[in-house]
């Protein structure tokens, strides 16, 4: 059950991409000849002001069928150095309309990150942490390094603030760590009710591409917290906030596959991300139904924004390319040769194929890995 509901979950994250386009297309006057909700077979269509909109047999997301896409592929064949186009369709806009066109999927992944911390932001919700007193992770692991140790931390320490962001709980160490891999950090503890400041250099683990610094919670008790519910104009701030937080560690990961990380533990296929989708509407809804809401909406928000990022990356087949491509026609004041984009396009596939290679590979191997577990 837990895969018909990552499915449906990562299918709306798609749907609600092609809606962006949709929409653009309708305000710059782009003809869309069909909109569906779902790939394959049509189980019901209607055609309303030119535009066949169908309810389609996988529901896997959607797609957006505009007038002109394949009027690329016409100039290639006719060798045209130009594409020939109506004005109603994709080709026949003014270059910034395209890319704005272009733009409109992503952003509204974007949005619905938005939409979804600010709507998590007014409702609250129950979690489980640790306090943030610590233990050193070496006494328990002796194989396991710790920086904290080096730095001068000690077991029954509790940490006030890391890189001057105060910290609540355990979750708070782990997030603010994370996201720092080889950084030195400020880390103010509490010791005997003595404030004492550290600089802690995190560890890089390529594994995961996060950082650490070798602690751990210095109790196994989870402790429950409630998290602040914010009026809607402050639910709002917090949600954009939360946005750009959450879109900034997102880049900074992307970065540190450049830095040595285990590029097959970082990326996940569909299968993986389906399956992580699914594994957290179960767990949440066992919780309970806000802490079920609570979950699935924080994890599609964070999927979104990685579908921003990606969908923006100038590799031809997505949306980056189009947009790069209709920027340098606006620039230049004259339309790109479509020879340059034909080969740009095989580039972008080769591409497109490699990462969907790795990451069905990477499924493949935790799933292989969960059942020799069991």
């Amino acid at each position: 059950m837990k895969w018909i509901y990552g499915i449906v979950c990562l299918g709306f994250l798609v749907f609600f991409h092609e809606l962006g386009h949709f929409l653009a297309a309708k305000l710059f006057g782009v003809k869309v000849e069909s909109f569906s909700l779902g790939f394959g077979p049509a189980l019901l269509h209607k055609t309303i002001g030119g535009t066949d909109y169908r309810l389609s047999l996988l529901p896997l997301g959607g797609y957006c069928g505009m007038k002109g896409e394949r009027d690329f592929q016409a100039a290639l064949d006719s060798s045209s150095p130009r594409i020939e186009a109506e004005r109603d369709s994709l080709y026949g806009i003014n270059p910034l309309g395209r890319a704005l066109i272009g733009f409109a999927g992503p952003f509204f992944n974007a949005l619905f990150a938005f939409a979804a911390f600010s709507i998590i932001a007014m409702t609250g919700y129950t979690y489980y942490s640790y306090t943030a007193k610590i233990a050193l992770a070496d006494e328990a692991y002796p194989e396991v390094h710790s920086a904290a140790r080096e730095a001068g931390l000690k077991t029954g320490d509790t940490i006030l603030s890391i890189a001057g962001k105060p910290v609540e709980d355990f979750s708070d160490i782990i997030m603010e760590v994370a996201s720092n891999p080889d950084k030195d950090l400020h880390i103010v503890v509490l010791r005997d009710g003595e404030k004492l400041s550290y600089i802690v250099h995190s560890d890089f683990d390529k594994s995961t591409g996060s950082g650490k610094i070798g602690v751990t919670p210095f109790s196994n008790e989870p402790i429950m917290r409630e998290a602040k519910r914010y009026p809607f104009f402050k639910a709002l701030g917090e949600g954009a906030k939360r946005t750009g937080e959450t879109l900034s560690l997102t880049v900074k990961s992307i970065a540190l596959l450049f830095k040595g990380a285990d590029v097959q533990n970082a990326i996940s296929g569909p299968v993986g991300v389906a399956g992580m989708l699914g594994n957290t509407v179960e767990d949440g809804f066992g919780a309970g139904f806000r802490q079920g809401i609570t979950a699935i909406l924080e994890l599609m928000a964070f999927i979104s924004i990685s579908l921003f990022i990606m969908n923006l990356l100038p590799i031809p087949v997505l949306d980056g390319a189009l947009i790069f491509f209709a920027f340098v026609e606006f620039v230049c004041r004259r339309p790109i040769n479509p020879k340059i984009q034909y080969y740009a396009q095989y580039a972008g596939l080769a591409i497109i194929a490699a990462l969907f290679v790795l990451g069905i590979t990477s499924d493949i191997r935790r799933f292989t890995a969960a059942l020799q577990s069991h």
